[in-house]
């Protein structure tokens, strides 16, 4: 068994890392194992920053969002060095075990080095967008939904007394589980995601059949991935910063939302606002689904450890934490099948 275990969270913070952290942990601690926190993800490994963690350092950190050893987005691979650097800092600091938490990108880099180099890694499924794969759900995910549909909630009162269409940006880079879960819970009006692009002039369509029938407010979910579409075959990508990407080749994605009013607003005539949730859906304290998932895959995680289960994932099958590939869970995204989505459409208009 590793007798020093290192744990990192990478990729854009959510609710639920900190419990995470504290799970495995307190899990390790028991066991007689020394815990040591990589500062600032994958970044810390390159630049060799830790800190100790101890039964003080996790201490009230349950219901805290954000995470307490920091984040970034950095990929080794990306950088000059990187990996060596990463190799070379694990193994002076004689660490036994990583335990990687993140999303499809902090995990391909977890899954790469252990295919590469024998890395001992063990990973824990982390993303708002819940689109990664071999799992039900990743935490975080909970906590923004929730978010997202009392923000639905409260427009509801504001678009019905002003009779307006009220469009909710949402986030969700390649996938629109937010949106969808969200504007279904939220009773929205019409929803727009990356996988099932509808035209604008069929959202449109909606919103004027849903008018005609005597409902003059609406409530439109886009996600910040989906791509204004036509009916001509025309796409545009909204973006903040279309020539900049981070390590891992991702535009800042935002601004669907206000392109998406203007021509609801131009093509129908109804006065359109627009609501830009952004960054609050990764912050606060976490639900008490997401704290309960996140303290369960962080106790599997360090199972996995003390196995010595290298290359694995912990997931969510039904009601129970399971063990699958990292590779599997990095292998595609999981995206909003078809029929979910026709469940939602069912209402719209």
């Amino acid at each position: 068994m590793a007798e020093r275990v290192a744990l990192l969270t990478g990729g854009g913070d959510c609710p639920g890392l900190n419990a995470v952290i504290r799970a495995v942990t307190r899990r390790s601690l028991d066991r007689g194992c020394e815990v040591i926190g990589v500062r600032e993800g994958w970044r810390g490994l390159v630049e060799a920053q830790f800190e100790p963690l101890d039964d003080l350092a996790i201490s009230g950190i349950l219901p805290r969002g954000g995470t307490i050893i920091g984040t970034s987005r950095t990929n080794p691979y990306k950088l000059d060095g990187g990996v060596e650097r990463v190799l070379e800092h694990f193994g002076r600091e004689a660490l036994g075990a990583l335990v990687a938490i993140g999303g499809e990108d902090t995990l391909g880099v977890a899954s790469r080095l252990h295919d590469e180099h024998g890395f001992p890694v063990v990973g824990v499924p982390k993303t708002i967008d819940n689109d990664l794969s071999a799992t039900d759900y990743t935490f975080g995910f909970d906590t923004a939904l929730t978010v997202a549909t009392e923000a639905i909630d409260r427009l509801h009162t504001t678009a019905e007394s002003h009779n307006r269409v009220m469009v909710v940006e949402v986030m969700g880079r390649h996938t629109g589980w937010i949106a969808v879960m969200s504007g279904i819970a939220g009773g929205a009006d019409v929803i727009l995601i990356p996988e099932q692009p509808i035209t604008v002039e069929e959202a449109c369509r909606d919103l004027q059949r849903r008018h005609e029938r005597g409902k003059d407010f609406s409530i439109v979910v886009v996600s910040e991935g989906y791509e204004l579409t036509y009916a001509s075959g025309e796409k545009h990508q909204i973006a903040q910063e279309p020539a900049a990407t981070d390590q891992f080749g991702h535009v800042r994605l935002g601004g669907v939302g206000d392109v998406l009013a203007r021509e609801i607003e131009e093509r129908t005539g109804y006065e359109t606002r627009v609501t830009v949730l952004g960054h609050v859906q990764r912050g606060g304290t976490p639900t008490a689904r997401d704290r309960i998932l996140a303290t369960r895959y962080g106790l599997k995680a360090a199972d996995l450890v003390e196995a010595e289960r290298w290359g694995t994932m912990t997931a969510l099958r039904g009601d129970a934490i399971v063990e699958v590939p990292l590779r599997d869970a990095v292998a595609e995204l999981k995206t909003v099948p078809p029929e979910f989505y026709e469940a939602a459409r069912t209402f719209f208009g």
